[in-house]
């Protein structure tokens, strides 16, 4: 799973959410405990009001919540849905285990530059690829 902190880097960057059935994401309120939840069908389900968007939490008794605005969340995005936002860029995936701990990197093409992403999750080289996307299609030809 993506780490919080860039998941929060992605959010500030532009990264928007359009919940679906099996994205995960934390509650940004000072009452959530950090607890990771899952739209789910029939548990946690999104509500579309004129308003916004809410998930509504149905049947849950371990937790004393109807539902939340869209916009006290944090999306946790899986890999496969990271590497779908490199789209054409994604070029692989690999695994270094030199010297010790295993650092996964992704290579991908942005604006035109090949360019290696390393984290020591899957997710998290993924979510910095699209993190540097974000910020590299910000920039313009001047800067």
């Amino acid at each position: 799973m993506i780490s919080i902190e860039l998941a929060r880097a992605l959010r500030t960057a532009g990264l928007r959410w359009h919940p679906r059935s099996g994205d995960s994401f934390v509650i940004e309120t000072s009452e959530a405990g950090g607890d990771v939840f899952t739209v789910a069908e029939m548990t946690v389900e999104v509500h579309d009001f004129p308003s916004g968007q809410l998930i509504g939490f149905n049947g849950t008794t371990e937790w004393a919540l109807d539902s939340v605005d869209v916009s006290d969340t944090l999306w946790l995005p899986r890999e496969d849905q990271l590497r779908e936002l490199l789209r054409d860029g994604f070029q692989s995936l690999t695994v270094d285990r030199d010297g010790g701990e295993a650092l996964f990197v992704v290579a991908a093409v942005i604006r035109g530059v090949r360019r290696g992403y390393e984290a020591l999750t899957a997710a998290d080289a993924y979510g910095e690829a699209v993190l540097d996307l974000i910020v590299q299609s910000l920039v313009t030809e001047d800067d």
